[in-house]
């Protein structure tokens, strides 16, 4: 297991961190290891569950986000006819 120093972080970030780590029960520690994982605290089991997928994310869309996706997306949509010659 590795170990990992932080450098450069503020006083003001610190604070914020160890605050939520108390709102959630948890240690700074864990709280970091959870953020850096893409990890989030499982309701069901009390312990760390990764996600390896969107499905958290479904239902989550209003029609803006829809529309600024589809907007950003839209040139991969589009063919580049020099390219299949």
């Amino acid at each position: 297991m590795a170990t990992m120093s932080v450098r450069g972080l503020d006083d003001q970030a610190l604070a914020q961190l160890k605050d939520r780590a108390q709102r959630e029960g948890t240690s700074l520690n864990s709280l970091v290891l959870q953020l850096l994982q893409g990890t989030q605290k499982s309701t069901q089991s009390g312990g760390l569950k990764t996600f390896s997928d969107l499905d958290a994310l479904a239902g989550t869309w209003g029609a803006e986000d829809v529309t600024t996706f589809e907007r950003h997306t839209a040139a991969f949509a589009e063919v580049d006819a020099a390219l299949w010659q």
